[in-house]
């Protein structure tokens, strides 16, 4: 399934084949592909970048469908391998998995300041949300891991 090009995001770099590969859903997902393109939010005489997932509903292209910044798409490939690293390094020493007094996990810098990742203490059921995601992430690891892998290689024939 080709991904439109007459909307406002335009596709210039594309994963066409996303629905094949899209973790759980594969072969029978929604997200049909992936677009790094012209932003949609872009005005005259400035120009972002985005990363786009297309949805499609079987019918119709998806208001769904999301578009990012490529800085926030890295900032949550961070998130996820800082999550994924607390889950196998530390949660397991608390009796909750987290330590209520110091909810959070760490501060990575980014451009002058740091992102702060924590676990979300404002959320009432937390003790239970936080068994459900780290069985959830557990169930997927196969999944992250090879992604990672994969992004592990290409960051390091980058030179990073």
């Amino acid at each position: 399934m080709k991904i439109p090009t007459m909307l406002k995001h335009k596709p210039v770099i594309v994963c066409e084949n996303y629905e094949q590969v899209d973790g759980r859903t594969a072969y029978q997902s929604e997200a049909k592909g992936l677009s790094l393109g012209l932003a949609q939010w872009n005005d005259r005489g400035k120009v972002d970048i985005s990363a786009k997932v297309w949805r499609h509903t079987g019918e119709k292209w998806s208001r769904q469908s999301e578009e990012l910044p490529l800085h926030r798409v890295l900032d949550l490939a961070i998130l996820i391998c800082r999550a994924k690293l607390f889950f196998q390094e530390e949660a397991y020493r608390y009796e909750r998995l987290y330590d209520p007094e110091k909810p959070v996990i760490d501060r990575v810098g980014l451009q002058g300041d740091a992102m702060t990742v924590a676990v979300c203490t404002e959320n009432e059921k937390i003790d239970e949300d936080i068994k459900l995601f780290r069985q959830a992430l557990s169930n997927d690891d196969e999944l992250i891991s090879e992604r990672l892998r994969a992004l592990a290689r290409i960051l390091k024939e980058m030179g990073y």
